[in-house]
């Protein structure tokens, strides 16, 4: 063979790994944040495994120390994690190799006095969010701090004094250059009267911090409302990001640059947890308890319709091809069409459930509190797939990324996957 013939070969050779390599890495999707890179619970990843247990389809699983139910936020090869340890009062900020799960660095980042809480609840409850180069993390005492991917601290923004009868669930969500955060609580000053909790008050507040300084942008007031645990989301409205937010009796559209409240409709409950879906031109919010239903809202605030049939308290839906999905605390699920409110299909899927599902690769998967991944089909009929047990305690999200499950239960982060 001539030399011709052999750096033709060689270069044929590494084009083709390079190829290769680029579509892994065009594989892998980042899980910046609570509920994906959406905030919807949806993955755009294929080849995902369908079934394991602890014996099988386990790449890796890593001790986790502390007491948190925030979930596992991943980019690239990093994994970020929070905790709280010492009783919930000392707050960590964590990075894992998701290669390996081996513990990059592990941040202390500050101390918190532990106020009420849920039983359910912990005092790092909200999940992380990164842009790629800095991680940002907020704890129950409405603490917020910035690191980078090396574990220094950038900032830290204590100016929040929170405190609610249930604790802190909502999650922090990224605009452009602004750290979003929404903070409904109830007043410690009024719990005799149940203020902010069941009497609605002024209290609430969404922050929108510089990601870069951690200063205050702007501070949007929602008027009268109660106490709530929801991560807001946005929306494309006329070619605009919108800022769809919902706390206990209201949902409410902002301008996400300037936080001027755009509308509020009025919707009964207070606790409200699940997070915000969009899809379709609407908004899709439950309303936590007392009086709990599934309430589609077009963007000024004229409520499309309401559906109360096992509407959940806790997970959030997922929206996928006109379809939306949700899961009771008690194990029923539920497929609604997304336009009108009808129900598809109703089943029990068993356990009980505190996180919320995540849809790729066509199936959707329901972890339960027991550790039990319910795997069904999307679509319009109900079909049960594989039931996957860790046999954990877990009430955290999962994440999905580059071919993986990350799942956080009470002792171990859990990498799933098949490669």
């Amino acid at each position: 063979m001539n030399p011709d013939t052999l750096s033709c070969v060689s270069w044929s050779a590494c084009t083709i790994a390079l190829t290769l390599c680029f579509l892994s890495v065009a594989r892998a999707e980042h899980w910046p944040g609570f509920r994906g890179p959406t905030r919807q619970g949806v993955s755009s990843e294929s080849n995902l495994p369908l079934h394991w247990t602890q014996g099988s389809n386990v790449l890796w699983k890593t001790p986790t120390t502390g007491s948190a139910w925030s979930s596992p936020i991943v980019w690239g090869d990093r994994i970020f994690l929070t905790t709280a340890e010492n009783g919930g009062s000392s707050c960590h900020v964590l990075s894992l190799d998701a290669r390996t799960g081996r513990v990059l660095w592990d941040e202390h980042v500050f101390d918190q006095q532990t106020l009420m809480k849920r039983r359910q609840n912990s005092y790092a409850s909200p999940t992380p969010v990164t842009d790629g180069q800095s991680v940002f993390a907020v704890f129950a005492d409405g603490s917020i701090v910035a690191l980078d991917f090396d574990g220094n601290v950038l900032w830290r923004n204590r100016g929040f004094d929170f405190f609610s009868e249930h604790g802190l669930g909502a999650s922090p969500i990224l605009h452009k250059d602004l750290l979003i955060m929404a903070f409904d609580p109830s007043s410690r000053t009024g719990r005799e009267e149940k203020i902010g909790w069941k009497v609605p008050w002024e209290g609430a507040a969404i922050w929108a911090l510089d990601k870069e300084t951690g200063q205050l942008v702007w501070q949007a007031k929602r008027g009268l409302s109660r106490l709530a645990h929801v991560t807001p989301n946005l929306m494309q409205v006329d070619g605009m990001a919108q800022l769809i937010s919902a706390a206990g009796d209201v949902i409410q559209g902002f301008d996400p640059d300037t936080g001027k409240r755009l509308w509020s409709v009025y919707a009964q409950g207070e606790g409200v947890v699940p997070s915000i879906v969009v899809g379709g031109g609407l908004a899709y919010s439950i309303s936590g308890f007392e009086a709990t239903a599934i309430r589609a809202v077009a963007p000024g605030g004229k409520v499309v319709w309401e559906q109360t049939r096992s509407a959940s308290h806790i997970p959030s839906m997922i929206y996928d091809a006109g379809l939306l999905y949700n899961i009771h605390e008690n194990g029923v699920a539920t497929c609604m069409d997304a336009e009108t409110g009808e129900v598809m299909w109703q089943e029990r899927v068993g356990g009980t459930h505190w996180a919320s599902p995540v849809l790729a690769d066509g199936r959707i998967y329901f972890l339960s509190e027991e550790g039990v991944t319910t795997v069904i089909h999307a679509g319009r009929e109900y079909k049960e797939l594989a039931r996957n047990r860790l046999d954990e305690h877990t009430q955290a999200s999962m994440a999905v990324s580059d071919g993986r499950f990350y799942i956080r239960t009470a002792n171990y982060l859990w990498a799933i996957g098949s490669n």
